[in-house]
């Protein structure tokens, strides 16, 4: 089955689906009132996310690991595992925010 990115105005969706139509599906039935922008079938059946796009390239600090905790001390509150985060590691805001954003993604 392919897999397709689907970006829509206010996510970007990775499914697989046996077609466009199956893929335009699956995003009316998550999110119905997104219009979708860009609908690209994947030339294979992986999908890699950058770290270095995400700004989590430290060779010093497993952010996963530290973003995991501050999400699980702060019992999933976003706002306080940035805080928690920035304090842990002495990163900016921005920095935090992702860190902890990418994991909230991830399943924490």
């Amino acid at each position: 089955m392919p897999l397709f990115e689907i970006e829509t105005d206010s996510h970007i969706i990775i499914t697989w689906a046996t077609d466009e139509d199956a893929a335009r599906e699956v995003v009316a039935d998550a999110y119905p009132t997104d219009q979708i922008a860009r609908l690209t079938k994947r030339p294979r059946d992986t999908w890699v996310i950058s770290k270095g796009a995400l700004g989590l390239t430290s060779p010093n600090l497993n952010p996963c690991t530290v973003a995991r905790d501050c999400l699980s001390r702060s019992a999933g509150d976003k706002v306080n595992a940035i805080r928690l985060y920035r304090m842990e590691t002495g990163s900016d805001l921005e920095q935090a925010r992702k860190a902890i954003e990418s994991n909230m993604v991830m399943g924490w």
